[in-house]
Parts: C-alpha cells; structure tokens; sequence
C-alpha cells in the first residue's frame, strides 16, 4: 500500500500536446512535445501510444501528466515526464481533462 505522504510527492498537472511524431527508433513510441505550463520551451515525454493515437490527432489535447519524474532515456531520446493512461486489452486511452483548463493546472 501506498501511503498519503508518498502520494503527495507525485506532482500531477495538465499539459497541452504541442507536437507529435513518432520515434524514430520504436514501432510502439511517440514523442510528444508539451506545453505544461512550466515555462521550459522543447520539453518533451516519450509514450507507448502510437498503436492507438495518430501524431495529428494529438495536437490540442489537454493530457494528465507525471510532471516530476525523473528524466529516462527511451530508445535514445529523452522523456521528461510520463502520461497517464488506461489500458484494456489491446486500448490504450489516455487521460485527458474535461474541460478546457490552462497547462500546469495541478490535479488534486
């Protein structure tokens, strides 16, 4: 079980999608550039979704994000935070918001 306090270290935040491609070097991986409200130009996550997503109908969307996770290297590029996403069988969904609301809105 996880408790309360380590939690709470997960800062969870909303991010737009302001590019997407798929890697160069993996079937299943997408590179997405974020807006996450924090002010860094060109940062970057790197998902298992390009089975399930189109680059082009990714742009726009409001995404929860993993915004302090350490960066990891993927295949040779690097992710600086993680997307969340439901997975059922061979669907992957990923999380988005409701309504529209600015990047770097924290989820409570």
């Amino acid at each position: 079980m996880l408790s309360i306090e380590d939690f709470l270290k997960v800062d969870l935040r909303v991010a737009e999608v302001k590019h997407a491609e798929p890697h160069p070097n993996a079937d299943r991986l997408m590179i997405l550039k974020i807006d996450a409200g924090d002010g860094i130009e060109g940062r970057q996550i790197v998902a298992g979704i390009r089975n399930c997503y189109k680059p082009e109908d990714l742009i726009g969307k409001r995404i929860v994000i993993v915004n302090n996770l350490a960066p990891a290297i993927l295949r040779g590029v690097e992710s600086q935070g993680m997307l969340l996403a439901a997975k059922d069988a061979d669907q992957v969904v990923i999380i988005t918001t409701e309504k529209d609301i600015k990047p770097g809105s924290k989820i409570q």
